[in-house]
């Protein structure tokens, strides 16, 4: 195997598949990065036991020659070495030579490396994806959907399937959710073509996280596809693969309320820098608990109180006031995340009572939902 390529366009790859490697593998070739070369360009290759990232770089791009290929050929290369070589090389070309045994011959300028690789047949194939679940998203639709929801999976491994996002078709729109069990985020999108069947998955939070990273705020349309046991998400140039998680995802429908006995509309950018102010004394408390309670002037409080640093309350104006009189405590770094996952838009809140969940929304807006367990504070 032998090319010369700009640096560069392989860094930019080597960027991207970088998010899918892990240093913790039970397969110690899966901490190299796989290139594969052949006479139309070089595929890159980045994989741990729970996602992988593929990207394609053409020999010719726009009738601009970018591979000079020698000799085809494939070879894994430690990743974190080779990622750290192709930052810090001189010049703006870099020669590769694959030798005998794997020995790599990296050169660019007057620098030389010599480093050992891999055999590439011992790296595990990708699946291949047959009778698949299709639809497409355009980026800007899918990196929102992802924003809106992935932050409220749960971290622990004691219930695996609430670690990753339920997403869900039927009647033609896509409803994606997340929750730990003491917060849930809920995100409906309405798909602009008629779906035949419905399906469901649990896409790994972390994959979706890694995958927020490499898509742009384009309208590009990305294809989605779905198989019982992965996920591959396709741009023009990068493959993402994600496995599913196993298990049934419990119905979220009937926690969320229908009727509400208070629903306060205010600006959430205000909330949210109420609630961060407030919290600067609830974090040294171990719980991080703030309270909100509504006054006659449909204006809201905001407050905390620590018995060893001091405590602090706000006052806000809501847009509207109705019903019953509020007092209620939650977490403030919950409520924070739901806020900011709204994007400090007007927002809706609905409570049902003290101890019961009550929901954020913004206004007129039904495809989005937070959901938030209130504390017991007495």
């Amino acid at each position: 195997m032998k090319f010369t390529m700009k640096r560069d366009r392989l860094l930019q790859a080597l960027n991207d598949v970088m998010k899918g490697i892990s240093s913790k593998t039970t397969l110690p070739i899966l901490t190299g990065i796989k290139l594969d070369l052949n006479n139309s360009g070089l595929t890159v290759t980045g994989s741990n036991s729970d996602m992988a990232i593929q990207t394609f770089i053409e020999a010719v791009d726009n009738e601009n020659l970018v591979i000079d290929i020698h000799t085809e050929g494939s070879i894994v290369l430690p990743a974190r070495i080779f990622n750290e070589i192709m930052r810090k090389l001189p010049e703006d070309e870099v020669d590769l030579t694959v030798n005998d045994h794997y020995q790599t011959h990296i050169q660019s300028g007057k620098s030389e490396f010599h480093v050992l690789g891999l055999d590439a047949t011992e790296y595990p194939l990708l699946p291949e994806l047959k009778d698949e679940y299709r639809f497409d998203l355009p980026a800007n639709v899918l990196k929102s959907i992802i924003r809106e929801t992935v932050f409220a999976v749960s971290t622990s491994e004691s219930r695996p399937v609430l670690t990753g996002v339920h997403w869900q078709i039927k009647n033609d729109e896509l409803i994606c959710v997340a929750t730990d069990s003491h917060r849930l985020a809920k995100r409906i999108i309405k798909l602009d073509h008629e779906v035949e069947e419905s399906f469901s998955a649990v896409i790994p939070g972390k994959s979706l996280n890694e995958l927020s990273k490499l898509i742009g705020d384009s309208t590009e349309l990305i294809q989605i596809a779905i198989t019982p046991q992965q996920v591959l998400f396709k741009t023009k140039t990068v493959f993402f693969y994600s496995r599913l998680i196993e298990g049934n995802f419990p119905d979220t429908s009937r926690l969320i309320p229908s009727e509400y006995e208070t629903t306060v509309t205010m600006n959430g950018k205000s909330l949210f820098q109420a609630i961060d102010r407030a919290s600067l004394l609830a974090r040294e408390e171990r719980n991080n608990i703030v309270q909100v309670k509504s006054n006659e002037e449909n204006m809201v409080e905001v407050s905390s109180n620590s018995p060893e640093v001091g405590k602090v309350k706000e006052e806000i104006q809501t847009t509207s006031l109705i019903g019953e009189q509020l007092k209620i405590s939650f977490s403030a770094k919950y409520m924070m995340d739901a806020l900011k996952s709204l994007e400090g838009k007007e927002v809706t809140i609905e409570f049902t009572g003290p101890m019961r969940p009550f929901i954020l929304k913004p206004v007129n807006d039904e495809a989005i939902l937070q959901l938030i367990v209130p504390v017991r504070t007495y």
